[in-house]
């Protein structure tokens, strides 16, 4: 099977979809000629032309405000918000137009409309252009939230999101854009609200989110060699999340770490441990433990950045803890 980087597989996801259906157009700051900052959607505007690629004003109130409305009435855009840091922006478009007119409406309306947007500290672009804020969104009802964690991921669900009839937002974490996955040239969904076991173990279970994943994953190696088996969960979609796959995982190994790059408090992590605590309880020989980024803004300085997420060293460490029965106090 080939390897191609995320950046590619978003890229393909779109064209192909939008070869499939005329109904579909992107819109967002320079997503056309430019092809985004990071380059993920460079030859689109190529083939589809200004009309389906369409690079807008820096008004992102104003564009998402107009996708909605399309959404509405029959077609299908991909929205390109080019940090997710700008979710702020959009909120009131999103969050109180987008995710509640199906239900408004008594189901006689949808907002089939997709937002790609990024996440991820430690690119040293300082605090409003570092945030992870996807624990934003999945608290609205009416959103579904995806997450990749490879290449595989970012084009399955993408295909698989702008083909759903309600809001998707998707995040990508923008420091996994040259990160190569194998991917299949044959056409592939991956359904939402269906987890992978990326790892097989027995002592312990590491859910990890987006880039976390592969965090989850490096720690699992370093813990392999000590003796330590754990296994590494990616649920894909937190919006709808697979709890059974995780919680058959803690039934099974007793013992659960969450990581995500969201601020710890409030956050994704803090709701997939306490689904694990409330469902799996008298499986646990641990605390369900969560590992999230420090609640403080992202610093710009490269050696403060670097130590407010979670890293596969710090992850094998507090996994040893739990495994051996040494947890105490865990902030």
């Amino acid at each position: 099977m080939r390897e191609i980087t995320l950046s590619k597989a978003v890229n393909e996801a779109i064209a192909e979809e939008m070869r499939r259906d005329p109904s579909i157009f992107l819109m967002g700051e320079d997503v056309a000629e430019a092809g985004t900052p990071f380059k993920v959607l460079s030859g689109l505007v190529e083939e589809f032309g200004t009309e389906r690629i369409i690079d807008t004003p820096i008004s992102e109130p104003g564009f998402m405000g107009l996708a909605v409305g399309a959404a509405m009435t029959g077609s299908r855009p991909i929205v390109d918000l080019m940090f997710g840091d700008f979710l702020f922006l959009v909120m009131d478009q999103l969050c109180n137009q987008a995710a509640k007119t199906h239900y408004m409406s008594g189901g006689k309306l949808s907002v089939p409309l997709v937002l790609r947007t990024n996440m991820g500290a430690t690119r040293r672009s300082a605090a409003q252009h570092s945030q992870s804020l996807h624990a934003l969104v999945a608290h609205i009802p009416g959103l579904k939230v995806a997450m990749p964690s490879s290449a595989y991921e970012a084009k399955g669900l993408m295909k698989t999101a702008i083909r759903d009839n309600s809001p998707v937002v998707i995040f990508e974490d923008k420091l996994m854009y040259n990160d190569k996955a194998p991917v299949p040239e044959e056409e592939y969904l991956i359904p939402f609200g269906e987890a992978a076991v990326l790892r097989e173990g027995s002592d312990i279970t590491l859910v990890g989110t987006s880039s976390m994943v592969q965090v989850a994953l490096a720690a699992a190696e370093t813990l392999a060699a000590e003796g330590i088996s754990a296994e590494v969960i990616d649920p894909r979609t937190i919006v709808p999340l697979d709890e059974e796959t995780i919680l058959t995982s803690v039934r099974k190994t007793s013992r659960a770490m969450v990581i995500d790059e969201g601020h710890q408090s409030y956050g994704v992590s803090a709701e997939i441990a306490s689904r694990i605590t409330e469902k799996a309880f008298y499986y646990l020989d641990a605390p369900v433990v969560r590992m999230g980024a420090m609640d403080v803004p992202v610093p710009f300085s490269p050696a403060l950045e670097d130590i407010t997420v979670p890293t596969a060293e710090g992850v094998a460490a507090m996994a040893r803890h739990l495994v051996r029965g040494e947890a105490r106090d865990v902030a």
